[in-house]
């Protein structure tokens, strides 16, 4: 007779029930509060993200609106300054085109009466250079006193040399073109002749003789 034997493994118990293992035995019992949710926490972080965003940008947009509106201010302004400062100058010239329009007519006049004098021509010539000089002496303009004066590249422009020995080297003895300043800068060079030591004769060689 065949007896069969149970492993101590396979036997179900001293009381011979079988006993059995839930899921729940094996995993330790859940809090009773659960912890922050990181997905709840990453979308509040977002969400204030986004708010912080649209707030900088709406800053930037009125910025940017403020620096165009200032720009074009600045053009519009820079435009009447100048279209004021050329109108200032222009004001100061139509005296003197009064003046030579009355020269114009006594030309008429003296043609007409068979008189007239070269004095009186000059005499008109002159006060007239007198008037323009005066103006652009209120404007700012000065002409550069060169005659004289030691030669300055940065005021003068040499356009020919004479020798000499009665005037310093590089002094100017003629102004050719009178040169004009406007407050510190140079309108325009002077344009001038510049005095230069005379060059010493050649010596003759010692195999020449006087003839």
């Amino acid at each position: 007779m065949t007896r069969l034997y149970m492993r101590p493994s396979e036997s179900s118990g001293e009381d011979g029930q079988i006993k059995t293992t839930t899921a729940e035995e094996g995993v330790d019992a859940k809090p009773d509060q659960e912890g922050p949710d990181p997905l709840a926490e990453l979308q509040a972080g977002l969400s204030a993200a986004k708010s912080e965003a649209e707030q900088w940008r709406d800053r930037f947009l009125r910025k940017a609106a403020e620096f165009e509106n200032y720009r074009k201010r600045v053009e519009r302004e820079k435009g009447e300054s100048i279209i004021l400062a050329k109108s200032s100058v222009l004001a100061e010239w139509l005296p003197i085109v009064d003046a030579c329009e009355r020269a114009l007519g006594s030309f008429s006049t003296i043609e007409e009466t068979g008189g007239g004098c070269l004095e009186q021509y000059r005499e008109g010539f002159y006060l007239l250079y007198r008037q323009l000089a005066d103006t652009l002496a209120r404007l700012g303009v000065v002409p550069i006193a060169a005659l004289g004066a030691t030669f300055d590249p940065n005021l003068h422009e040499a356009l020919t040399r004479e020798e000499t020995v009665e005037h310093d080297e590089n002094t100017v003895v003629e102004e050719l073109r009178t040169g004009y300043m406007y407050r510190d800068r140079l309108l325009r060079p002077a344009q001038v002749k510049v005095a230069i030591r005379p060059q010493a004769p050649l010596r003759q060689s010692a195999g020449e003789k006087d003839v």
